[in-house]
């Protein structure tokens, strides 16, 4: 008796014991993720408030497209609305994590930052009309004018060329994504307003012609004046859209839903706007995954007049599609896109990261031409997909290995060269629009760390 209660006692302990490790290990954990996502943060708001002192000049904000940080020269090349918009995702990414600091209980930050950053959203979005314009457009369905956003910046708001060729629907689809961020978390209805009107446009250029079954050809075009359909110009709505179905899914609020009939007749039918924005969700998907998904598992670039597809594939549109199959699958609960965003994560970190020969533990993506923003939007992807699939946490330690890096070696005057890994070269010219995506990243890591706990 009396043995068998000493055994039982060291066991006791021995449980206990372990007990109290695991709890100061889980603790310990809890801590350095908390020092994490504070730094992260804190990196975050430090790499934009660099890049808009460099980058835009003047109250109305007009952007240079480089700055050199060793001649503190940027360039009389302005940056296109997509560029621009690149300071708006930046800005919604660090407010969006101070809202997340506030949420755990570490309101310091958000306290002494929200209402500046809020402000210069704000501004961003005011001086985002010197890329307006307007234009009458005759679709499949309809024959109307459009006040939507010009590639290039006007020399005053609201007079810039948009017909034709001058706006494609990916510029107006990223701007819905960061309008609809900008409402979630500001509650300001004119961001609601405006990215409801921009999906009006984009969806207006779906294209609904129907095939010799009767069956919707789909897609959407890169822009009005383009027969190509892009990767661009339709997985990054897919979100957007999805976003849009759960605002409305508790109202009867309806909308007009135009398109093709039998004897090619143009038709219109009421409907929910729930409904309106889920079917087209899902039909966007759809189509990029039938027409433009490759056998490794990534995304073509687009598909020719000719039906055919081409590349090479970059990095955002695999990305773009994670997180169009992590809100579809949100929404709908159905396992296809549950199975398809586990197996698009893997793939995608497959091809396009690479074990690094320069800095062994470390892996190398391409940053050659616009790739650096490409990777963000793909690191997007795997930080909306990590509450669903574990496995991409370690694909995620790659962008923080990454920026860790840049920023211990080669931050200049506050901004990071192009190759986070190797430096600066000899062209130091840095693109705005990756300053602003350095900073974004950062500010997701944040949140990120955050969510881990």
């Amino acid at each position: 008796m009396f043995a068998k209660t000493t055994n039982d006692m060291k066991s006791l302990v021995l449980y206990l014991f372990f007990s109290l490790v695991l709890t100061g290990a889980a603790r310990s954990d809890t801590a350095r993720d908390q020092d994490l996502a504070q730094q992260n943060l804190l990196r975050a708001m430090e790499l934009l408030d660099g890049a808009v002192a460099h980058y835009f000049t003047g109250e109305d904000l007009a952007m240079a497209r480089f700055y050199n940080p060793y001649t503190g020269v940027r360039s009389e090349e302005k940056g296109s609305v997509w560029m621009y918009t690149a300071a708006i995702e930046a800005v919604n990414a660090i407010l969006h994590a101070l809202q997340s600091h506030q949420a755990q209980g570490q309101p310091a930050l958000h306290d002494a930052h929200f209402g500046r950053y809020r402000d210069l959203l704000a501004r961003l979005y005011d001086n985002l009309e010197y890329y307006r314009g307007t234009f009458e457009l005759t679709s499949h369905t309809q024959t109307r004018e459009w006040s939507v956003y010009g590639v290039h910046r006007a020399s005053s708001k609201g007079t810039a060329k948009v017909a034709g060729r001058e706006n494609v629907y990916d510029d107006q689809q990223w701007l819905i994504r960061e309008l609809l961020h900008s409402y979630k978390l500001t509650g300001n209805p004119r961001y609601l307003e405006e990215a409801e009107y921009l999906t009006e446009y984009v969806l207006d250029g779906w294209d609904c012609t129907l095939d010799a079954s009767g069956k919707e050809h789909g897609g959407i075009p890169w822009g009005p004046g383009y027969a190509t359909k892009h990767a661009c110009s339709n997985g990054p709505f897919i979100s957007s859209l999805v976003w849009l179905h759960e605002h409305y899914a508790n109202s009867d609020e309806a909308t007009t839903h135009r398109y093709i009939g039998p004897g090619n007749r143009r038709e219109t039918t009421r409907m929910k706007k729930s409904d309106y924005y889920l079917r087209f969700a899902e039909s966007v998907y759809a189509w990029q995954k039938e027409h433009l998904l490759r056998d490794d598992g990534v995304y073509d670039d687009f598909v020719g007049t000719d039906g055919r597809r081409a590349g090479p594939p970059y990095s955002y549109n695999s990305g773009s599609m994670l997180s169009g199959a992590v809100d579809l699958y949100r929404v709908t609960g159905k396992a296809a896109y549950l199975d398809e965003l586990k197996k698009l994560s893997d793939d995608s970190f497959r091809y396009f990261a690479k074990p690094s020969e320069h800095l062994p533990g470390y892996h190398e993506y391409t940053v050659r031409g616009f790739n650096n923003w490409f990777n963000g939007v793909l690191m997007r992807g795997y930080v909306e997909a990590y509450p669903i699939y574990g496995q991409v946490r370690q694909y995620i330690h790659t962008f923080q290995q990454n920026l860790d890096y840049g920023y211990g070696n080669f931050l200049h005057g506050g901004i990071l060269p192009h190759d986070l890994l190797r430096g600066w070269g000899g062209n130091r010219d840095v693109e705005g629009m990756f300053a602003f995506t350095f900073a974004a990243e950062y500010a997701l890591l944040s949140d990120y760390a955050l969510g881990k706990q």
